[in-house]
């Protein structure tokens, strides 16, 4: 075989694997304790966004001020929305409390969890008939 054929074609199997690759980000939301249902549902459509491109998101509740006494409304806010997108994300990291933030990681569901999860299994319709 010729060496620049073998070369040529390992060039080839290298950038048709470039192409496949994804490039998962990490991005940022963030959250106040006091955040009214109008801005929440704002946000979590961004999160959505995010987690349907592929993106993790890491989920940030700042406290200001005597918020830091009531730590416990932000772990709701957190908890809440990790009720909201349990059909689309897992929680990768759960909630963290660092310094003045609270932290959490959701990343969205791997493709083949997504299929089984909109598919109806006929299995359990076949046993019963």
């Amino acid at each position: 075989m010729d060496y620049g054929k073998h070369k040529y074609e390992q060039e080839v199997k290298a950038k048709q694997a470039r192409k496949k690759q994804t490039k998962i980000e990490i991005k940022e939301m963030k959250f106040r304790p006091k955040i009214d249902v109008g801005d929440y549902e704002t946000k979590k459509s961004h999160v959505l966004r995010f987690l349907g491109k592929g993106n993790k998101v890491k989920i940030t509740i700042m406290f200001r001020g005597r918020e830091m006494a009531h730590p416990e409304q932000g772990l709701a806010i957190l908890e809440k929305l990790a009720e909201d997108l349990k059909e689309l994300a897992v929680i990768e990291q759960q909630p963290k409390m660092e310094g003045r933030n609270m932290h959490m990681l959701i990343a969205p569901l791997p493709k083949d969890a997504k299929k089984k999860s909109n598919k109806p299994s006929n299995k359990e319709g076949d046993n019963n008939a």
